[in-house]
Protein backbone atom coordinates (compact mmCIF):
# COMPACT_ATOMS: atom_id res chain seq x y z
CA UNK A 1 0.00 0.00 0.00
CA UNK A 2 1.33 3.53 -1.04
CA UNK A 3 1.84 5.85 1.78
CA UNK A 4 1.58 9.39 -0.36
CA UNK A 5 -0.90 11.07 2.19
CA UNK A 6 0.83 10.62 5.28
CA UNK A 7 1.66 14.11 6.87
CA UNK A 8 -0.82 15.66 4.52
CA UNK A 9 -2.18 17.53 7.53
CA UNK A 10 1.10 19.03 8.70
CA UNK A 11 1.91 19.94 5.48
CA UNK A 12 -0.06 23.65 5.44
CA UNK A 13 1.41 24.85 8.66
CA UNK A 14 3.63 26.73 8.64
CA UNK A 15 7.05 25.30 9.06
CA UNK A 16 5.40 21.88 8.14
CA UNK A 17 4.46 21.78 12.23
CA UNK A 18 7.81 22.02 13.40
CA UNK A 19 8.90 24.90 15.67
CA UNK A 20 10.68 25.16 19.65
CA UNK A 21 8.83 23.25 22.40
CA UNK A 22 7.74 25.42 25.37
CA UNK A 23 8.56 23.08 28.16
CA UNK A 24 11.46 20.87 27.34
CA UNK A 25 13.24 23.42 24.51
CA UNK A 26 14.11 21.43 21.87
CA UNK A 27 14.28 22.62 18.47
CA UNK A 28 13.25 21.99 15.18
CA UNK A 29 10.99 19.17 16.82
CA UNK A 30 6.81 18.23 15.49
CA UNK A 31 4.95 21.28 17.83
CA UNK A 32 1.51 19.75 17.20
CA UNK A 33 -0.45 19.64 20.42
CA UNK A 34 -1.94 22.92 22.84
CA UNK A 35 -1.87 22.51 26.33
CA UNK A 36 -3.18 25.60 28.61
CA UNK A 37 -0.13 26.09 30.98
CA UNK A 38 0.03 28.93 33.57
CA UNK A 39 -3.42 29.54 31.69
CA UNK A 40 -1.49 30.32 28.23
CA UNK A 41 -2.07 28.03 25.60
CA UNK A 42 1.23 26.81 24.18
CA UNK A 43 2.25 24.49 21.60
CA UNK A 44 4.59 21.00 23.04
CA UNK A 45 5.74 18.27 21.05
CA UNK A 46 4.52 14.56 21.91
CA UNK A 47 7.04 13.75 24.65
CA UNK A 48 5.97 16.84 26.78
CA UNK A 49 2.26 15.71 25.95
CA UNK A 50 2.74 12.57 27.08
CA UNK A 51 4.15 13.53 30.08
CA UNK A 52 1.46 16.02 31.17
CA UNK A 53 -1.17 13.38 30.45
CA UNK A 54 0.61 10.52 32.68
CA UNK A 55 1.07 13.22 35.46
CA UNK A 56 -2.36 14.18 35.27
CA UNK A 57 -3.03 10.35 35.04
CA UNK A 58 -1.21 9.51 38.48
CA UNK A 59 -2.64 13.10 40.08
CA UNK A 60 -6.37 11.14 39.71
CA UNK A 61 -5.41 8.13 40.74
CA UNK A 62 -3.92 9.85 44.03
CA UNK A 63 -7.13 12.01 44.61
CA UNK A 64 -9.31 8.87 43.88
CA UNK A 65 -8.98 7.13 46.82
CA UNK A 66 -8.83 10.81 48.79
CA UNK A 67 -12.49 11.12 47.76
CA UNK A 68 -13.27 7.26 48.70
CA UNK A 69 -11.86 7.94 52.06
CA UNK A 70 -13.85 11.59 53.08
CA UNK A 71 -16.93 9.92 51.80
CA UNK A 72 -16.88 6.89 53.82
CA UNK A 73 -15.31 8.84 56.83
CA UNK A 74 -18.67 11.18 56.22
CA UNK A 75 -21.37 9.08 57.09
CA UNK A 76 -19.53 7.44 60.19
CA UNK A 77 -19.86 11.04 61.53
CA UNK A 78 -22.94 11.54 61.02
CA UNK A 79 -23.92 7.96 62.75
CA UNK A 80 -21.90 8.98 65.72
CA UNK A 81 -23.18 12.07 66.47
CA UNK A 82 -26.89 10.46 65.94
CA UNK A 83 -25.82 8.27 68.54
CA UNK A 84 -24.86 10.76 71.28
Amino acid sequence: MSKNHRGSGIRSLPAHGKGTCAICGKIDIKVLWEKEINGQTVKVCKFCNAKLKNEARVEARKAKPAAEAAATEAPAEETSAAAE
